[in-house]
């Protein structure tokens, strides 16, 4: 029987994420530091015979073509100068990361199958030639492939590592729905820019993390037009700070929202937070030695 390879992505927050215009290509500008945390799926890779399976018990994930592991096998697969389809290989997908929470579990699942597939297909395609095909998959690919905190540039696909923030401990809350990125953006843009200063919604936190600079200023562009549409997720901000959240903000595109805490308040304050439409979870960040080893880099 093939051996397999096990590898198990880490999700992401945003500290921040300011966003600029829409550009001609329907692309934003954006400027935002990532965040590796302790939260992942799993993702098996058999080297098989035939046509390439990607497996998964999960029913709000597609295990088809349209999901991003499959479109990455492709790539990976054209890449290295392969006709057709991609083959001899299986890839079971199990996932820990929330689907439509703006943890980055379809791109955290993608960069794992660019490293998984290029070791059991043998290709020893270089990292930056990876990191440039998982550009093409998806803003956020290539930060998985660094892990860590680090800056997202351009689309959020130019990553530049930063000095890794002090351990802290993270509570994450997933509402019952999801946000799409695209309508995320598309509210941003309906909405103008003035509401980004309304302290309410788009105020800036200072984090201690550690950096001799000082502290790490937490905000979100997207949050308030996310939050006017959904005001369940500044409900769930402002329950993370009532229960002593140091700092709380929306990641991403949401819908999820995350409270930082001191490590050893964190199983507290996850427990205490906890109701019956909300999904919620006790984790941490993790430097970018931590992230990547889980993808064997």
């Amino acid at each position: 029987m093939a051996r397999a390879l096990t590898l198990r992505p880490s999700a992401k927050i945003n500290w921040s994420l300011r966003v600029g215009r829409r550009n001609e290509d329907g692309y934003h500008d954006v400027q935002t530091i990532l965040q590796s945390i302790d939260a992942s799926d799993t993702l098996v890779f058999t080297r098989t015979v035939g046509p390439f399976a990607l497996t998964s018990r999960s029913t709000d994930v597609p295990a088809g073509e349209s999901n991003l592991v499959w479109r990455a096998a492709r790539a990976l697969w054209l890449a290295a100068g392969r006709a057709g389809d991609p083959r001899d290989a299986r890839v079971k997908l199990t996932k820990g990361i929330p689907v439509g929470a703006g943890l980055g579990g379809g791109s955290a699942d993608a960069a794992a199958a660019l490293v998984g597939l290029n070791a059991t297909w043998n290709l020893k395609i270089p990292s930056g030639d990876l990191a440039q095909l998982g550009a093409s998959l998806g803003a956020d690919v290539p930060f998985f492939l660094t892990g860590g905190t680090a800056m997202g540039v351009g689309r959020g696909d130019q990553i530049f590592p930063l000095v890794d923030v002090k351990p802290l401990g993270v509570v994450i809350i997933k509402p019952s729905f999801g946000v799409s990125t695209a309508d995320a953006y598309g509210w941003l843009d309906a909405d103008g820019r003035a509401h980004l200063s309304d302290p309410g919604l788009g105020a800036a936190e200072g984090l201690p993390v550690g950096w001799p600079a000082g502290p790490l200023h937490i905000f979100n562009d997207l949050q308030p037009p996310v939050a006017r549409r959904h005001p369940l997720i500044q409900e769930a901000i402002d329950a993370c700070r009532a229960e002593g959240a140091i700092a709380a903000a929306m990641t991403g595109s949401g819908s999820a929202v995350f409270g930082v805490f001191p490590r050893a308040d964190t199983p507290r304050a996850a427990r205490r937070l906890r109701r019956r439409e909300w999904q919620v979870l006790a984790t941490r960040t993790l430097t970018r030695t931590q992230a990547r080893r889980r993808l064997a880099l």
